[in-house]
């Protein structure tokens, strides 16, 4: 989509014919507020494909300088719940929180809490009166490590407020990936199956590698190649008894359609091995 080689309805053939059933609908490269009649041909794109729209993520940032602006990112997520609505989604994933790592303190994070609370309450039960759940990511450092994201689900205390499982994240804030899964499995609407390369900081293994805030190294991996214990992971959904829709996210290296293709067929082997 980046490049212009697709377009989002082009994708959303693109994943029909690999054999999925589903797709995420994230605003990239174009925006369903502004161009709210792209929602309508996108989810008539997906039932012409055989597919349902599972998720519509978007991104939002309830810390701010003063209650105005608050104000306006709490509505202005509303809009997208608009939009989700349109889409025929009965999940969206709203980001919650951003600060530099410097600022990814816990004191900081029980200070900002109860308006991140706040916000999300009003935001899932807007959206209970269309039968959505809104969820947030372990992403973003700030909300990434698996107890953080229990706290701020447990606060805002709604049915329709979870969260949306990221298996690979974790790793990101070098928590290890299968117990944070463990602990979270309760509390997930949506998994997404991602994997990473990980090494000590003593290993500097060059480009393009990113490093977690304790000085490890890690870049993205096809499902089922890097150094996440696929096979515990996906057992341990398996057996859980949780029963929503998986995702494939591939952030590696390789050109994005094979690395999403074979981490889609990993995916779907493992889980039949375990």
């Amino acid at each position: 989509i980046t490049s212009g080689e697709m377009d989002i309805l082009q994708a959303i053939e693109w994943v029909a014919k690999i054999g999925g059933e589903h797709v995420e609908i994230v605003p990239r490269g174009f925006d369903l507020i502004e161009t709210p009649e792209l929602a309508d041909r996108i989810r008539e794109k997906a039932a012409e494909c055989g597919l349902f729209i599972s998720n519509y993520p978007i991104g939002a940032n309830f810390i701010k300088p003063d209650e105005e602006s608050y104000r306006d990112e709490i509505e202005k997520v509303k809009q997208h719940v608009d939009i989700a609505r349109r889409l025929g989604s009965k999940h969206m994933r709203h980001d919650v929180a951003n600060r530099p790592i410097p600022e990814t303190t816990i004191g900081q994070f029980e200070q900002d809490l109860p308006k991140l609370v706040q916000a999300c309450q009003e935001i899932a039960d807007y959206a209970a009166q269309y039968g959505i759940t809104t969820s947030v990511e372990n992403h973003g450092h700030f909300l990434q490590k698996s107890d953080r994201v229990q706290r701020l689900v447990t606060q805002v205390n709604r049915p329709n407020f979870r969260t949306l499982l990221d298996i690979g994240n974790f790793l990101v804030v070098d928590e290890n990936p299968v117990a944070a899964v463990k602990n979270n499995l309760p509390y997930a609407s949506m998994v997404h199956l991602k994997d990473f390369f990980y090494r000590a900081p003593h290993r500097k293994p060059g480009e393009m590698w990113r490093t977690t805030p304790n000085g490890f190294f890690w870049r993205g991996a096809i499902v089922g190649h890097g150094d996440i214990d696929m096979y515990e992971v996906i057992r341990a959904i398996k057996t859980s008894g949780y029963d929503g829709n998986i995702s494939i996210e591939f952030e590696g290296a390789e050109e994005c359609k094979l690395g999403t293709r074979i981490g889609f067929e990993n995916a779907r082997r493992i889980w039949n091995e375990v």
